[in-house]
C-alpha cells in the first residue's frame, strides 16, 4: 500500500513539473493609441499685465493746497482741459510783489541815467575849463571818474530790471501752473489727491492723475525664458485669455522683443511686448493675461502622442534565452516580466519634441509588443510631436503608451485547469 502511495506522489510531482516547466510566462496587456494625422501648433506660454500703450502722469510744478478737482476716475478728458486747481492766492501775491519790484528797478534805472547825464554835462564844462587852464588836472580826473561810475550804475540798473522782469515772468508762469491741465486726450485711470490736500513740488513733481491716452489699443508686457526667446519673433500671432472673461480667447501680435535681460533667482528672461486691439473696451489696464505665442504651425501631419514617447517596455525575462531570442532584446516572442507588475511608463526620449531630434516609439500588433521605431521629430505642442521623416511609421499604427501585467494563476488553479 505504501508503495502505491509513493508511486502516486511521484506521478503527481512529475505532472506538476512538466506542467510548470512549459509555462508561457507572464502575459502583458498594452494600452495603445493610434497614430493619426492632424494639425500641430507650437507655442511659447507666459503671463503678463495688460496696460495702456501711452500712459501720462500729470503732476504739478508748484506747491500749494488743492482748491478744486474737476476730474475723477474713468472720466474722459480732452487735451488742455482744466482738471484741478491749486489755490492761487499765495502766487498772486508773489506776482504783485514781482510787479512792484519791477517798478522799483525801473525807477532806479531812470535815476542812474539822470546821474549819468549830469556827469556828461559836468565833464563837458570841466574840459572847457581845463583847456583854458582854469582848473587843475586832478579836478578834471575826478569828474571823469564820477562819469564812469555813473555809467556803471546805469548798466547795473538795467541788469536789475532784466532780473526783475525774469522774476515777474516766473511769477506769472507759476500762477498759470496752479491750473492743472490735461496734457492729452484720454481717460483718467488714477487720481492720487483730494480737495484740501497740500502738494509739494520739490525735485520731482508729485503725481496727481494718471491718464491713459487711448484704451482701444493696449499692450501686454510679458517675460519669456531665455530657452524660448529664440523662437519668438516680431509679428507672430498671440492668443491670450484673462480671468474676467473665462472661455474667451483674445488675439494679439508680438510688437517688440527687447534685448534687455532680467535675472531673478538665476533665471534669465527677456521682455516681450504684445499689441492688442481693444475696440469694445472689454480689457482693462492691470488685468493678468495668460499668453500663448504661436511660433509655428503644421497642418495635416503625422503626430505622435507624448505618452508614446515616454513609454518604456517591460524588462527582459530573467530566464536564459537562445541566441536568436537575445538578438532582439524586446522581441515579441520573448516573455518579459516587470517585478511587481504595474504600469510600464518610463522617462525615455528625453529630447522628444525638439525639432530635428531622433525619437522613438513602440508599436503593438495583435496585442503583442512590436518593434521600436525611430523617427525624426518636428515641432510639438505639449501633447503631440510632429513626425518629419519615418519610413516605417504610417497612419493607423498602434503605439504603446503603457502596460500592465496580468495576475498569475495559483498553483492549484494550474493543476486543475
Amino acid at each position: 500500500m505504501k508503495k502505491v502511495l509513493i508511486l502516486l506522489i511521484l506521478i503527481a510531482a512529475g505532472f506538476a513539473y512538466l506542467r510548470f516547466s512549459h509555462s508561457d510566462g507572464p502575459r502583458y496587456t498594452f494600452r495603445t493609441v493610434p497614430l493619426e494625422k492632424g494639425d500641430i501648433t507650437s507655442t511659447v506660454t507666459a503671463t503678463g499685465k495688460l496696460e495702456a500703450v501711452t500712459v501720462v502722469e500729470v503732476g504739478t510744478q508748484v506747491s500749494g493746497t488743492l482748491k478744486e478737482i474737476y476730474a475723477d476716475f474713468n472720466q474722459h478728458v480732452k487735451k488742455g482741459e482744466l482738471i484741478a486747481l491749486i489755490d492761487p492766492d499765495v502766487l498772486k501775491a508773489k506776482l504783485e510783489e514781482a510787479r512792484a519790484n519791477l517798478a522799483v528797478a525801473r525807477a532806479s534805472a531812470a535815476r542812474a541815467r539822470a546821474n549819468l547825464a549830469e556827469s556828461d554835462r559836468n565833464l563837458k564844462r570841466y574840459k572847457e575849463l581845463w583847456n583854458r587852464q582854469l582848473i587843475a588836472r586832478s579836478e578834471l580826473d575826478a569828474v571823469e571818474t564820477t562819469r564812469l561810475t555813473n555809467r556803471a550804475s546805469v548798466q547795473e540798473a538795467d541788469a536789475r530790471v532784466l532780473q526783475v522782469q525774469a522774476s515777474l515772468r516766473q511769477a506769472e508762469t507759476n500762477l498759470e501752473y496752479t491750473k492743472i491741465l490735461s496734457p492729452e486726450d484720454g481717460v483718467i485711470i488714477s487720481r492720487e489727491v483730494n480737495v484740501g490736500q497740500t502738494v509739494a513740488a520739490s525735485l520731482s513733481a508729485p503725481v496727481l492723475f494718471t491718464i491713459a491716452k487711448d484704451l482701444s489699443d493696449m499692450q501686454i508686457e510679458t517675460s519669456v525664458d531665455e530657452a524660448d526667446i529664440s523662437r519668438v519673433k516680431e509679428g507672430q500671432e498671440v492668443e491670450f485669455s484673462v480671468d474676467a472673461y473665462s472661455g474667451t480667447t483674445f488675439k494679439g501680435k508680438v510688437k517688440q522683443v527687447r534685448i534687455s535681460p532680467a535675472t531673478s533667482d538665476n533665471v534669465v528672461t527677456y521682455p516681450v511686448i504684445i499689441s492688442v486691439a481693444n475696440p469694445d473696451l472689454k480689457l482693462k489696464p492691470g488685468m493678468t493675461a495668460n499668453v500663448s505665442i504661436v511660433t509655428d504651425r503644421r497642418k495635416d501631419v503625422l503626430k505622435v502622442p507624448m505618452a508614446a514617447l515616454r513609454f518604456s517596455p517591460p524588462p527582459e525575462d530573467a530566464a536564459p534565452q537562445t541566441a536568436a531570442a537575445t538578438s532582439s532584446p524586446f522581441s515579441p516572442s520573448m516573455p518579459r516580466r516587470r517585478p511587481g507588475g504595474g504600469a510600464g511608463q518610463g522617462n525615455g526620449n528625453g529630447n522628444a519634441g525638439r525639432t530635428g531630434t531622433v525619437s522613438s516609439v513602440w508599436t503593438v500588433r495583435d496585442g503583442v509588443l512590436g518593434e521600436k521605431i525611430q523617427f525624426r521629430a518636428g515641432i510639438g505642442d505639449g501633447s503631440f510631436v510632429e513626425v518629419i521623416t519615418s519610413k516605417e511609421l504610417k497612419e493607423g499604427d498602434l503605439l504603446a503608451v503603457s502596460f500592465s501585467e496580468q495576475p498569475k494563476e495559483s498553483l492549484w488553479g494550474k493543476i486543475f485547469k
